[in-house]
């Protein structure tokens, strides 16, 4: 873990300096003094109501197990969405499900597959998005292209995998049992409960009309990504098509996905400067965009994390002696 930190940090640095380099700073003051605030404070609203959307969906995909209060999902939520702010390498992913296996009969395994699940959607809504966005803008850059089209074998393969996993639930548990053969006797029955605990997590694709929903969901809560950042780019000023809101969502997205510094410092301006830049704004502009938006979306983690964060403390030992735990109980339905 001191490795991927190091990196992170390293990596967060170059990506600083990138973001840095020949900006006047006077155009970037300047920039920011020009911010309408009312059209701000309309982008924070969004970005508040992205998170609350969230964790409702969140709730929708482990209601097949159990069925938890919207309270409860909205506190947990904003403490595991701090997390993976303040925990570098994306470790904090981890918080959610062990802060709601604290709180539910759901095990932290099967909360693992949600999340796993999550992504899926998450994957599946901005592809969509993603093509929209190759297809009304034929001059984006060839990389943006190449990226598009390789982000669509990734979701390919991850929805079959999923897809694989629940609907030919014996077929995969019997190949990773020949794999699991492999490993000494005692890792192996450990292991194995806890496949099956992690495949649980993904029941709510076999409900049919549920699934639908949640798409339509996902969708929802990426269009109100695009909503916040439009709204902010009408805060400053900026006269672009809601075209150039998708576009830097979707490098974005791509930016924040690499494990850099804690709270996507670098990774975060360094998309949005280079999306901006394929509409034609100047980089200290791009740089004071970045900054405020950087800030509203960080301001939001960490007030919510922090409000909600002495009610569900936890720690990194304790959400490795929980998965340790899982590991050692086996599903009731297994003979």
């Amino acid at each position: 873990m001191n490795k991927k930190f190091l990196f992170g940090i390293l990596l967060g640095v170059v990506l600083i300096y990138f973001s840095l380099r020949g900006i006047n700073f006077n155009d970037t003051l300047t920039s920011l003094k020009k911010i309408h605030p009312g059209w701000a404070a309309l982008s924070l609203f969004f970005i508040v109501f992205m998170q609350a959307l969230r964790s409702y969906r969140w709730g929708v995909i482990l209601e097949p197990m159990e069925k938890i209060s919207q309270g409860t999902l909205f506190a947990v939520t904003s403490v595991g969405f701090l997390a993976i702010a303040a925990i570098p390498a994306r470790i904090g992913e981890l918080a959610r499900p062990y802060l709601i296996a604290q709180k539910s009969a759901v095990k932290m395994s099967s909360a693992l597959g949600t999340i796993v699940v999550e992504r899926v959607l998450d994957s599946l809504a901005v592809l969509t998005i993603t093509i929209a966005v190759l297809m009304a803008q034929n001059d984006l850059p060839r990389w943006m292209v190449t990226s598009g089209i390789l982000f669509f074998l990734g979701t390919l393969m991850m929805i079959s995998f999923v897809i694989g996993l629940v609907w030919r639930r014996e077929t995969a548990v019997s190949i990773i049992d020949r794999i699991l053969r492999r490993l000494p006797g005692a890792l192996a029955q450990k292991v194995n409960p806890l496949i099956h605990h992690f495949i649980d997590g993904f029941l709510v694709i076999t409900d049919v009309k549920r699934l639908l929903y949640l798409l339509v969901l996902s969708a929802v809560v990426w269009l109100v990504d695009v909503a916040a950042i439009y709204t902010l780019l009408i805060a400053f000023g900026f006269d672009l098509p809601a075209l150039a809101a998708f576009v830097v969502m979707v490098i974005l997205i791509a930016g924040i996905a690499i494990p850099t510094a804690p709270g996507f410092i670098g990774n975060w301006h360094y998309a949005c400067i280079l999306g901006l830049s394929l509409f034609g704004i100047a980089k200290p502009e791009a740089l004071s965009f970045a900054l405020v938006y950087h800030f509203l979306s960080m301001m939001v983690v960490v007030v919510l994390g922090a409000v909600f964060l002495p009610f569900n403390k936890f720690s990194l030992s304790e959400m490795t002696k929980q998965m340790k735990k899982a590991e050692d109980r086996r599903p009731k339905t297994e003979g």
